[in-house]
């Protein structure tokens, strides 16, 4: 059942340890694939994790750290995860089969949970490099992310509806939040495309110490490429230096699990991250988004049975 509404690295425990509840008896393994640890996805990973750990009777919760949205897609398919955070875009090439956006075949296994929180695109840039518009960019060198994840695909669709393309760079370097930053600060890269919710921690680092610039990306660009993008703001004060409101692009993020979990738990890993946001919003700002009202919009997918029930007994769907 559809609801159209508008709009590798090893597993990293808590702590080095396995979290678990108290007297868990191991009956249900919840595995939280995120993404980079300075990233959002992994705080919030972790706080889904204890939240999980604590409320579910019998359960083990662990958090993965990984390449992001295209890989714990494919990691949801093949079992590995039972809950993942990933970009509304690629959860649609997933159910789709897109060859070139990571997915060999449909991921039709995979189910909905919630849209929870926009990520923003983000492009930042070496002051000195002298960017701050699309076109400022050409000939310089800019990190987009890991090959084929979902920053990657943002980064593809920003350039094709701007007239550009990666032949227009300098030099392009496939890289993650943490590892684009340090070239920045070292003087080895002038920018890096990211996606993710405002103040992740690696911008908040870098203009902690470094004179940045955020690239903006005009309204009628986002507007070109469609849904699932929108005109979005970053608003002045975000970052350090940054003293006047940037346009972008948003595009919703959402959990999402597969058919091989049971609807217990789904339901059990729906209704606790709503009955715990507050816990949520602490461990990360961008966690301000998240909110029961808007937990269907955006989705292209079969919402898990267990994630259904839980909106059908709050009143969300009929």
């Amino acid at each position: 059942m559809f609801h159209r509404i508008a709009a590798t690295v090893p597993a990293i425990a808590l702590g080095g340890l396995m979290v678990t509840a108290p007297q868990a008896q191991a009956q249900d393994f919840i595995n939280v694939l995120t993404g980079g640890t300075s990233g959002v996805y992994y705080p919030l990973g972790v706080a889904l994790s204890e939240i999980y750990a604590e409320g579910i009777e019998g359960s083990r919760t662990q958090v993965q750290a990984t390449k992001a949205s295209v890989e714990n897609l494919n990691l949801l398919a093949q079992g590995r995860g039972e809950i993942a955070f990933a970009l509304g875009d690629s959860v649609q090439a997933a159910w789709d089969g897109n060859e070139e956006a990571g997915f060999p075949r449909p991921l039709t296994e995979l189910r909905a949970i919630a849209a929870i929180y926009p990520n923003y695109i983000q492009i930042v840039a070496d002051a000195a490099a002298g960017v701050s518009t699309l076109e400022d960019l050409r000939g310089k060198t800019l990190s987009v992310g890991a090959p084929a994840s979902g920053t990657e695909l943002n980064a593809r669709a920003i350039f094709a509806a701007a007239g550009m393309s990666y032949d227009d760079l300098a030099k392009v370097e496939y890289l993650p939040y943490a590892e684009s930053a340090e070239l920045i600060k070292n003087r080895q890269l002038e920018a890096t495309l990211q996606s993710s919710g405002l103040g992740v921690a690696f911008i908040q680092d870098l203009s902690a110490t470094h004179d940045i610039t955020i690239v903006s990306i005009p309204e009628a660009t986002v507007t070109a490429i469609g849904a699932p993008f929108a005109p979005a703001m970053i608003p002045a004060g975000t970052y350090a230096g940054i003293d006047e409101d940037i346009p972008t692009a948003a595009i919703g993020n959402m959990l999402i699990s597969h058919e091989g979990v049971s609807e217990e738990t789904a339901y059990q890993m729906t209704k606790l991250m709503f009955d715990n946001v507050d816990r949520m919003r602490s461990s990360h700002g961008a966690a301000e988004g998240i909110s029961p009202e808007t937990a269907l919009e955006g989705i292209s997918i079969p919402l898990h049975p267990g994630a259904e029930r839980y909106y059908r007994e709050i009143g969300l769907i009929e």
